[in-house]
């Protein structure tokens, strides 16, 4: 049995079986080229001049065939991972407003630009929105035909054995005493155990693999369609909103409880999944010692849910990356902070305010501020009705008086202390107009004075009072409470683009790493009697493999079909030379007639005269 690696320049593409075995380079190059084009269903690239056909008709064409081309549809690809950059590094508007004011006033300069360029806008953008629906339509006109030639493919009958076995990049042959039909037979059982799709010729057998490559690249692409669709779906129908919960507080889904709130254009405000939650208790626990002292360690939200209006309570923990998921709506824990609980009283003694009122972080170690508004109840001495309003500034661990600024030392509540400034008169709030409830508005405010006329402030620890000047009451600090804030998102696309994307992971594999083969394998009797075996391949690009492949089914079968001894010369068969001359005869035998090839000189030697 002999085998061989035809790897010369003609293409390794498959000859079709009208093969004729004539010698002419070209025609057998084109013969190879157009039966190699039958392995694949990718459309085939048109040049990118001009259209023949003048005319709108054509030039409409010409730019769906360049719409719908591979090469178009990888650069709309890049442009749009491009064109998500800046939506990660500007803030958005319809993520953040306020982070996009506080942009907008540190970098004056770009404004004009990034308002032209819809920078802060990038995903709702016109030329965002291009760039997707584009990628979209070239996707759809490049599955779509290149899915039914598959089909095509799949339905249709495998090529016929060409006539010229030895042309292909990878061939074996052997003589064999086993009948044609028998090795046939045999050649069908193994190419089936091996997976292969097999048919039957006249003296041949035809089988191909390997078109799990072709539905690989398929699934791929298709896959990108539905995490287009799928993110398109999530922009338009998602909902996130957030929430800060005081500890013994909660939360239900409806519009009016939401601090903020995000939609996409066609979220139906109406359809909220129905749920409610009550923060029972939020722990944070900190390094100590060493170079990361402070360091958050754990954040663990505790909380009782309800699904619907009349649901079961259900005890849950809510961790910084573990939501709690309730009917496709996820609850994230994104910060907590520290709500001192204040207590105001009248100058008639009643208690007119008493909450937890929560303040922001300044820095990792929780210094905080924020205001206090007693808006409500309160009247002065003279009876007049007026409003209390104080800055507060708080530090969980204080250094203590005479050790620096008043900023807190470490994140936990280990020498907690809140610094109070105190106002009376109208707070701003009757106007309509919306107001930041951390800010004190203080355009209609009074100072109230201490005893050297300078701003009444204080500081203040757990359970001490503070005694406004003049007989305006009394403000006491009884206690920590801690917050935390809650981000309820609703994204109902999100099986589908995971879906997608691991879709397109598996197709992608199978694109890479499968290749599409045809093996064919002939049988006839020889002139001697004996069985004539071939066997070739042909895959659809050049490796390695496929000779070895080859080689193994070649093996399997001479083991069915074994290999024929070389006929030995019969010595009574040969003629006894002639010892008389052959008479004259007025031409001679070709052989005789044609020139003995001459002998090439020996390298470095030049010819002999």
């Amino acid at each position: 049995m002999s085998t061989t690696d035809n790897k010369s320049s003609a293409p390794a593409a498959e000859p079709d079986g009208n093969d004729t075995g004539g010698t002419r380079p070209g025609d057998e190059a084109a013969a190879l080229g157009e039966a190699g084009a039958a392995m694949s269903t990718a459309p085939q690239e048109e040049s990118a001049a001009a259209p023949a056909v003048v005319g709108v008709l054509g030039w409409i064409r010409w730019t769906w065939h360049q719409l719908t081309s591979m090469r178009v549809a990888l650069i709309l690809l890049l442009l749009l991972s491009l064109g998500s950059i800046p939506g990660s590094l500007v803030p958005q508007t319809n993520v953040d407003e306020l982070k996009v004011a506080d942009w907008k006033r540190t970098h004056a300069f770009w404004v004009p630009l990034f308002e032209k360029l819809q920078l802060f806008d990038v995903y709702s953008s016109v030329w965002f929105s291009a760039i997707y629906i584009l990628l979209f339509v070239s996707l759809i006109g490049c599955i779509v035909p290149r899915t039914w030639k598959f089909v095509g493919q799949l339905r249709g009958r495998p090529v016929r054995t060409p006539r010229r076995l030895d042309r292909m990049p990878a061939y074996a042959t052997w003589r064999t005493h086993t009948a044609p039909d028998e090795v046939l037979g045999a050649a069908r059982e193994i190419l089936r155990g091996r997976r292969f799709r097999v048919d039957a010729d006249t003296d041949s057998v035809i089988s191909e693999k390997g078109y799990l490559r072709e539905a690989g690249n398929l699934v791929f692409h298709i896959a990108l369609i539905v995490m287009l669709v799928a993110f398109a779906a999530g922009q338009l129908y998602k909902s996130e909103g957030g929430k800060l919960v005081v500890r013994g507080t909660g939360f239900s889904n409806t519009m009016t409880q939401y601090d903020d709130f995000r939609a996409g254009s066609l979220f139906d405000r109406d359809g909220l999944v129905p749920f409610s939650f009550t923060l029972d208790r939020f722990d944070a626990t900190y390094e100590r010692t060493g170079p990361q002292k402070g360091t958050p360690r754990t954040f663990k939200a505790h909380v009782t849910y309800s699904e619907g209006a009349y649901g079961t309570p259900t005890k849950a923990d809510i961790e910084v990356n573990k939501p709690l998921d309730i009917d496709g709506s996820k609850v994230y824990l994104l910060g907590h902070g520290y709500a001192p609980v204040l207590s105001v009283t009248d100058p008639r003694g009643k208690v007119i305010f008493k909450e937890a009122v929560p303040l922001l972080p300044m820095d990792s170690n929780i210094t905080s501020t924020g205001a206090v508004k007693v808006t409500d109840g309160y009247r002065d001495k003279d009876g007049k009705k007026e409003q209390l309003g104080f800055q507060a500034f708080f530090v969980p661990t204080f250094a203590g008086a005479g050790k620096g600024q008043m900023f807190s030392q470490f994140p936990a509540l280990d020498y907690p202390v809140l610094a109070l400034n105190a106002y009376h008169g109208s707070l701003g709030m009757d106007s309509g107009l919306p107001q930041n409830v951390y800010r004190l508005d203080k355009t209609k405010m009074k100072e109230f004075k201490g005893a050297d006329g300078q701003l009444f402030k204080q500081r203040l620890r757990p359970g001490e009072t503070m005694t406004l000047p003049g007989g305006a009451g009394t403000v006491k600090f009884e206690g920590v409470e801690r917050w935390a804030t809650f981000q309820i998102s609703h994204q109902p696309a999100n099986g589908l683009a995971l879906a997608g994307a691991a879709a397109a992971v598996l197709g992608l594999a199978g694109s890479l790493f499968i290749q599409r083969r045809r093996v064919w394998v002939r049988a006839v009797t020889g002139p001697d009697g004996a069985t004539v075996v071939e066997m070739a391949g042909l895959g659809r690009s050049e490796s390695a493999k496929l000779p070895e492949e080859l080689a193994d089914l070649a093996a399997a079968l001479s083991g069915r079909a074994p290999i024929a001894p070389d006929a030995e010369p019969d010595p009574a068969a040969e003629p006894e030379p002639d010892t008389e001359p052959e008479p004259a005869s007025d031409e001679a035998p070709a052989a005789a007639a044609a020139p003995a090839p001459a002998e090439s000189p020996a390298e470095g030697e030049g010819e002999r005269g």
